[in-house]
């Protein structure tokens, strides 16, 4: 598993912060035996490490009316790719680009208000991209798992 590399009680404070990043120290602490000024003691070392990045608010598209989430495998020549990283990057709709191994370089996801407002993104983003060889754009229909927060 990837929690390894920290002792059992960080694993234990960690998967209940990933649960529930609004569970309070006292609760922490009840549930994996040890003190609330020690849990904040042990979280405040994580955050230092780097362990624990942020905390935030995640918005399920898909509750709200009319959002289309949608994920694109787009293949590029080598050459292309810093700039086609570069117009994607500067688009809001795009909130996650990751590069890959294999056939597609690029594994981009894209949260659109609209099934047009994708459309557009798609039309005048990702079709005139540099150097593309290949594409393809896959709705997201349902979440059947979506584990959050984890920098492996």
């Amino acid at each position: 598993m990837f929690l390894e590399g920290l002792d059992a009680l960080d694993q234990k404070i960690l998967l209940l912060l990933i649960e529930n990043a609004r569970i309070s120290y006292s609760d922490i602490g009840k549930q994996v035996g040890i003190s609330r000024v020690a849990v904040k003691m042990r979280v405040q070392a994580m955050e230092q490490k780097g362990i624990i990045e942020e905390y935030t608010t995640i918005v399920n598209p898909q509750k709200i009316s009319g959002a289309v989430s949608c994920y694109f495998e787009i293949e590029t020549t080598p050459k292309a790719l810093p700039e086609v990283t570069k117009i994607l990057k500067e688009n809001d709709t795009i909130t996650q680009i990751y590069r890959v191994t294999g056939k597609n370089k690029l594994h981009v996801h894209a949260v659109a208000s609209s099934a047009e407002e994708m459309e557009t993104l798609m039309r005048e983003v990702i079709d005139p991209l540099p150097g593309v060889i290949d594409s393809s754009c896959n709705m997201i229909l349902s979440r059947i798992k979506d584990i959050k927060g984890l920098r492996l």
